[in-house]
């Protein structure tokens, strides 16, 4: 049956960025732990040294159970900004070139618009995660710019301005998640449809429970998150970098980016902390596909499906 776009309207976007808010702040809020032992194996690997089970123990006994919540309130606020934009971007850019292709130029080009949806979406997110992100790092690096979201905020700001203390990690940022992106929606969205005809499961169906989708939401998006760990994680570690203070020199947002790449060399920036990057962003992308699945059904929007001409 052909698809009515009729049903994709503000209201539908609306909801889907909604659901993209809430399942990537929950998320990311859940797996913030994970993310600040990461942090501090790419920032002082002379420490941290003992994997991510190892990491865990060293922060505990050097600074308590609480260290690992650092910068809890900058990562939920941050990511339900970014997947407010993320996902309900990604749901516009999508439907609105799959409604100008058609049924048959939507379907033979859904690769293709994963990617540039993604791409698009992405971008329009980071301008807005970037200051939040850059606080995160900071309170990991440095507990004592601010406990709270808005008193780190602050101290940033007096200490290095809008630009340099916001926003030098603007570029990695654009690096590692428009990549991680496009590959998360791309490799989710073939993996879902994959699993969905092997199993012999219609994902666009009524019939079909929500207890199936979850299902098949879990398993493409353990498989699209280790994916897009691993394309990004070079640029999630020069991110980490770029916000430690006296890292890549005085110079230029380019000029610290190059020196920085050079002093850690392509082992370092792909390896360092990509084991504890893949259970995080694995954990993390399966739970926000499912998450957002169940929201967008809670709230009574039928989520848009590529569809093989004449099915």
């Amino acid at each position: 049956m052909p698809t009515d776009f009729s049903q994709y309207d503000s209201t539908y976007y609306v909801k889907s960025a909604i659901a993209g808010g809430i399942c990537c702040s929950l998320t990311h809020a859940a797996v913030c732990p994970v993310d600040v032992v990461k942090t501090r194996i790419q920032l002082q690997p002379e420490v941290y040294n003992r994997g991510l089970l190892g990491g865990f123990r060293q922060v505990i006994a050097n600074e308590g159970a609480g260290a690992l919540a650092t910068g809890v309130t900058a990562t939920a606020v941050g990511y339900f900004v970014q997947g407010w934009f993320k996902f309900g971007g990604v749901e516009f850019f999508k439907i609105n070139a799959a409604s100008y292709l058609g049924e048959e130029g939507a379907w033979n080009n859904r690769t293709k618009i994963y990617l540039g949806a993604a791409a698009g979406a992405e971008f329009i997110a980071d301008c807005f995660l970037t200051p939040l992100e850059a606080t995160r790092i900071r309170q990991v690096n440095d507990p004592a710019i601010g406990s709270s979201l808005m008193s780190a905020a602050g101290n940033i700001m007096k200490q290095d301005g809008l630009i340099k203390g916001f926003y030098s990690g603007f570029v990695p940022v654009l690096f590692k998640q428009i990549p991680y992106t496009m590959a998360k929606f791309a490799v989710q969205g073939l993996a879902a449809e994959q699993i969905a005809n092997s199993s012999g499961i219609d994902l666009a169906s009524p019939a079909t429970s929500n207890m199936t989708k979850t299902g098949v939401a879990l398993s493409s998006g353990v498989i699209a998150g280790v994916a897009a760990a691993i394309i990004s994680h070079p640029a999630d570690t020069l991110l980490s970098l770029m916000n430690k203070p006296g890292r890549g020199g005085d110079g230029g947002i380019a000029s610290r980016l190059v020196n920085i790449a050079k002093e850690e060399g392509f082992y370092n920036l792909q390896f360092k902390g990509l084991g504890a990057r893949c259970v995080m962003i694995g954990t993390l992308t399966a739970g926000q596909f499912a998450i957002f699945d169940n929201v967008m059904a809670a709230v009574g929007a039928k989520k848009f499906h590529f569809h093989a001409p004449g099915h």
